[in-house]
């Protein structure tokens, strides 16, 4: 597996894999409905340009696993999706460890993020620590309960 910088031609690519991720391994944690409204619509002129200037992708035999990004001025790190094809291969803790390390490099000595209830178990095991319950509210209108985690480096 190699990780590298997203490129345009990633998108579509991260975006159904995201909404597979999503759908597969939100249930039970999320309702239907705010599955459906989380992952409907096309992709936005937005969320295009992230995924551009921001994102990176994990690649394996050329095809992408998994993505993740870090905001090198805030240390918020989002976006961390693997397919669920490859969950369980080390895929979301390779894009942590490197998104750290680009933190670390650009002289930043607190990650923080908002973690899925799902997700929130795997961020602990990294380091994280956060319990309390909060509202994500996506760009897109969606409400989702969240929980807060921070990371000294």
């Amino acid at each position: 597996m190699i990780i590298r910088k997203a490129l345009e031609s990633d998108v579509q690519s991260i975006y159904t894999m995201r909404n597979r991720a999503i759908i597969e391994k939100c249930i039970g944690f999320y309702s239907s409905s705010q599955l459906a409204l989380w992952t409907q619509g096309d992709i936005s002129e937005a969320l295009i340009n992230d995924i551009v200037a921001n994102f990176y992708v994990s690649l394996f035999k050329d095809r992408v696993i998994g993505c993740g990004k870090v905001n090198l001025e805030t240390g918020m790190i989002d976006a961390i999706f693997v397919d669920p094809d490859n969950f369980g291969q080390g895929a979301a803790k390779s894009m942590l460890v490197f998104l750290e390390c680009r933190a670390l490099e650009n002289g930043l000595e607190l990650l923080q993020l908002e973690s899925t209830l799902n997700a929130a178990s795997f961020y602990r095991a990294c380091g994280f620590v956060g319990d309390e319950v909060s509202t994500y509210h996506s760009p897109r209108g969606i409400r989702l309960d969240c929980i807060p985690m921070r990371k000294s480096l």
